[in-house]
């Protein structure tokens, strides 16, 4: 063998290393990948599973200056964005869930009792942890992991390295997805914060008419009673809403990755 013949080690490693950046970063933001107690060793591995080949089909080259340049540094900052970009967008529809569990948990005066939530590591209430549970499932049983991993291989075809920014559209499109994150949330709290806002009044209207009543003694349990009464009903409606919206957001991030 030649030593022309040896490959460049060196330069193989550095694909490697840039080939990894736009899937680990879209892990790192999105949901299941992004979770606190998934071990940092394996989103790398996954990472390096789904960049060599994606960058093999692209033909990325490594800049003549090097990555340690001004070239370099761009290419290396439009794959941390557009990989963060696409895991945010998922990452968006599961907030509307817990945003959802959040108005039902204070509208049943169960705002106190927070639970630790696996997936971000931050405290949520409880109804907040139930919802962003029913919609991590979801996310699951609709194959919204591997779906993920097609849009990451996709965009390298739309979005080559080296001109991986998003484009004004699409960053509009993002901030645009992002308002109506909020509007999913309190719909998907609809049909249990109605009623439990219709229960409230009543409350009120008895403490009004018996001043005598301890409102505290029977409010709060009746509200707790109805709200999980009511969660027992709705919850295969609030799933549809929850499914939807994260389709939604598996459509927007499909749209990033292709350019626009």
């Amino acid at each position: 063998m030649n030593p022309t013949d040896v490959p460049n080690i060196e330069a193989m490693l550095q694909l490697w290393m840039l080939g990894m950046i736009r899937p680990g970063a879209a892990f790192i933001a999105a949901p299941v990948f992004g979770a606190t107690n998934v071990p940092v060793q394996l989103r790398l591995v996954i990472a390096l599973a789904v960049g060599v080949p994606a960058v093999a089909a692209s033909g990325m080259v490594l800049p003549p200056e090097g990555i340690v340049s001004f070239p370099g540094f761009l290419l290396i900052l439009g794959e941390a964005l557009i990989g963060l970009c696409i895991g945010f967008v998922l990452q968006m529809g599961l907030a509307a869930a817990l945003l959802a569990g959040e108005a039902i948990s204070n509208a049943m005066g169960l705002g106190f009792a927070s639970m630790v939530d696996p997936m971000s590591g931050a405290a949520s209430s409880a109804i907040g942890q139930f919802l962003s549970m029913l919609a991590t499932a979801l996310f699951l049983a609709a194959d919204g992991h591997l779906i993920l991993i097609q849009i990451i291989v996709d965009s390298y075809s739309a979005l080559p390295p080296g001109n991986a920014f998003p484009s004004f559209g699409a960053i509009g499109g993002l901030l645009r997805f992002g308002s109506l994150m909020f509007a999913a949330g309190l719909t998907i709290a609809l049909p249990v914060g109605f009623v439990l806002i219709l229960v409230q009044m009543i409350m009120g209207v008895i403490g009004r008419s018996a001043p005598a009543l301890n409102l505290f003694a029977v409010g709060i349990p009746a509200t707790l009673l109805a709200g999980v009464v009511l969660l027992g009903v709705a919850t295969p409606v609030m799933a549809e809403a929850v499914a939807r919206i994260l389709s939604d957001a598996l459509d927007a991030a499909r749209m990033l990755a292709a350019g626009g």
